[in-house]
């Protein structure tokens, strides 16, 4: 049983918790992600690593409501006990010789971007990082941002809060310039890290996704995270949980991975909504 020491509401649908795993906090690294089940009847959901603390052996999670499981995991309360809590897995985020990075994060994505930045500042690397929204009320983790960057620009839908717009928009500007980076990190929406390397692409920035697609046993056995790369002209699949979440941007076919990401939508709303009302929460 892994105990939660700590739960922070960052908006209205996004939690931070932080759970006392120490044998996972002791090999985390930016990038990799855990497996967790709220109990011992539940469905194991990944979510990657927003943070961890060795010496007091806690791992720090971020996950948006968006399911019956992220709705079950944030009725849990600190001193309550997770079923299962397992990791880390995946490939950590390649950093090593890189010294001017642009990192670019948009809503819930910004927390795995977080550690990956925070990384890199800790390294003396140059960071420059864009985060967008929706609106002022879903912004997360500005000020840790902003203490791990040597600029931040934060940019919204609705122009709430900071610059109207999406990350695209600073990120054309920069370039256009004249700015150069070493790599361009980008984790978010499949819409918008497709975005981001089509805005990249023209300048030949190397371009990192960070690609979660459904994922369930987290070994590569069930094959359900898979995706197809073009690599040298020609298709091949590779499965995140083992060969990602990282992926060359310029290689990944985003258009199939958006599909796919489509396939349970309304199955998933439908265990929500049934989650919901065993609750007696009303369904937003």
């Amino acid at each position: 049983m892994y105990r939660i020491v700590r739960k922070e509401i960052l908006n209205p649908t996004v939690t931070l918790m932080e759970i006392e795993a120490p044998l996972v906090a002791a090999k985390a690294e930016p990038g990799q992600f855990i497996i967790l089940r709220v109990d011992d009847e539940g469905e194991r959901i990944p979510l990657t690593v927003a943070g961890f603390d060795r010496e007091a052996g806690t791992v720090r999670i971020i996950f948006q409501i968006v399911g019956a499981t992220t709705f079950l995991l944030n009725t849990k309360e600190e001193g309550d006990f997770l079923a299962d809590f397992v990791g880390p897995l995946g490939e950590p985020t390649e950093l090593d010789g890189l010294s001017d990075v642009l990192i670019v994060g948009g809503g819930v994505g910004c927390a795995i971007a977080l550690p990956i930045a925070e990384r890199l500042h800790a390294l003396g690397a140059r960071v420059t990082s864009v985060i967008g929204f929706r609106s002022k009320d879903l912004v997360i983790l500005e000020k840790e941002f902003a203490a791990a960057s040597e600029t931040l620009t934060v940019m919204t839908d609705d122009g709430t809060h900071g610059r109207q717009g999406n990350v695209c928009l600073p990120i054309g500007e920069m370039l256009e310039g004249g700015r150069r980076f070493d790599k361009v990190i980008t984790i978010g929406p499949l819409v918008m890290m497709k975005f981001v390397v089509a805005a990249v692409k023209p300048y030949g920035i190397p371009c990192t996704v960070s690609m979660n697609p459904i994922m369930i046993d987290g070994t590569g056995m069930c094959g359900g995270c898979r995706l197809t790369l073009c690599v040298d002209g020609k298709p091949v699949t590779k499965f995140a949980c083992v060969d990602g979440p990282d992926f060359d941007g310029y290689e990944v076919d985003f258009d199939e991975a958006i599909s796919r990401s489509s396939m349970y939508r309304d199955f998933e709303r439908r265990k929500y909504e049934e989650t919901c009302n065993l609750f007696g929460k009303e369904v937003h």
